[in-house]
């Protein structure tokens, strides 16, 4: 893309590629991505690597989680890419590459090869950590992100709770180049925000159930009140019916 657009063209772009109405609850996530993949794009320092493609998509499916109507969320996520000049069908496949690669091995060998500076380490890996240590590397908390999101395809990361697997990508991540403070924080947030979401959404999904058990009392009502009002004209005409026959008699 050329570096004289600005990000409201990459926005321009994006709505034009994804004409739908996107609910408030995750109009934040969309715009804070699409700010963020424009300036990615355009420092001259940034490549985008396995460890970029996983951290992406963990964050996009993590804060989408939920998105209605789901058939919009692969649309969505191609529309932020092309937008800001990347190609989703790249990122993916290098994702899926790397968690392939990495499925294969334990959490000790992952330890090796950050020790040995990518010796031995499959391709994504390996391309990920020739990556970091380029003079005019550029670092993004998405990086961080995908550190984490891999670590857990590793052999025995399943065995490894929540903060020690974050510390372990904290060591990694600092063995490998990567400012500890910087993972730590960006680590922090992006945990922080995906409660929040959740919390979000959960109370989302409670207001909705509620508004929907609301319109079904009420439909019962109408229905049990119009039942009511259908019957009371025969009603009313027997008694007229039995009150003449009465004066009659």
């Amino acid at each position: 893309m050329s570096g004289a657009l600005t990000v409201s063209d990459s926005k321009r772009a994006f709505h034009s590629a994804f004409p739908h109405v996107i609910a408030p609850l995750y109009r934040r996530m969309v715009d804070e991505l699409l700010v963020e993949l424009h300036l990615l794009s355009r420092q001259r320092g940034f490549q985008s690597d396995p460890l970029f493609a996983c951290g992406l998509i963990q964050v996009f499916e993590s804060f989408a989680r939920g998105y209605r109507p789901d058939e919009q969320r692969q649309p969505l996520f191609e529309a932020l890419c092309s937008a800001t000049g990347f190609a989703a069908a790249d990122l993916r496949a290098q994702r899926e590459a790397a968690v392939a690669a990495i499925g294969h091995h334990s959490v000790e060998e992952v330890k090796d090869w950050i020790a040995t500076e990518g010796r031995d380490a499959p391709e994504p890996v390996a391309s990920a950590l020739a990556n970091i240590r380029r003079p005019d590397f550029h670092y993004s908390r998405l990086l961080a992100v995908g550190l984490l999101s891999l670590l857990e395809q590793a052999r025995g990361a399943d065995g490894l709770d929540a903060a020690n697997l974050r510390d372990f990508a904290h060591d990694l991540g600092e063995a490998m180049g990567l400012l500890r403070e910087r993972l730590d924080k960006d680590l922090s947030l992006y945990a922080t925000n995906l409660e929040k979401l959740a919390q979000a959404v959960e109370l989302m999904e409670e207001t909705v159930a509620a508004e929907r058990r609301k319109r079904e009392r009420q439909q019962e009502s109408l229905t049990e009140q119009t039942t009511v009002a259908g019957g009371s004209p025969a009603g009313a005409g027997d008694s007229r019916a039995e009150g003449k026959d009465a004066a009659q008699g």
